[in-house]
């Protein structure tokens, strides 16, 4: 067993559910989704992209490509939850839904770069 692949599907997944789990909820409802969970997200997301830039395959460019947009997605949506919270003084059920699709957004990019990590599995031959 190669552990550095272990580590690297374990934070591919971690990702996804800890993503998922975020998104899980009322879409308008800010007590359906916690802010710890989304910086969570974010934390393992961009550990999950450190672990891609060492494929110089075309298959880990793709993966690399989504975890980027997973990424982009999620620190967006802590930037829309943080102006609400702090400029505008309060997070509202106007403003829930988009930090929520944005991280709907990046769990379709996580969901991409599962499918992917399971496709490259596998078509891996001993």
């Amino acid at each position: 067993m190669n552990l550095e692949k272990v580590v690297f599907g374990f934070f591919i997944l971690l990702a996804l559910t800890l993503n998922f789990g975020f998104v899980l909820g009322d879409i308008d409802n800010p007590d359906h989704h916690h802010a710890y969970e989304l910086w969570a997200a974010i934390l393992v997301s961009l550990i999950a992209t450190v672990l891609k830039f060492g494929d110089r395959s075309h298959m880990g460019a793709v993966l690399l490509a989504t975890s980027l947009v997973a990424d982009l997605q999620l620190i967006m949506a802590a930037f829309v939850w943080a102006m609400a919270t702090h400029v505008q003084g309060g997070t509202d059920a106007q403003i829930m839904p988009s930090v929520v699709s944005l991280a709907g957004g990046a769990l379709l990019a996580n969901l991409a770069s599962g499918v992917l990590l399971i496709i490259e599995t596998a078509t891996l031959r001993r």
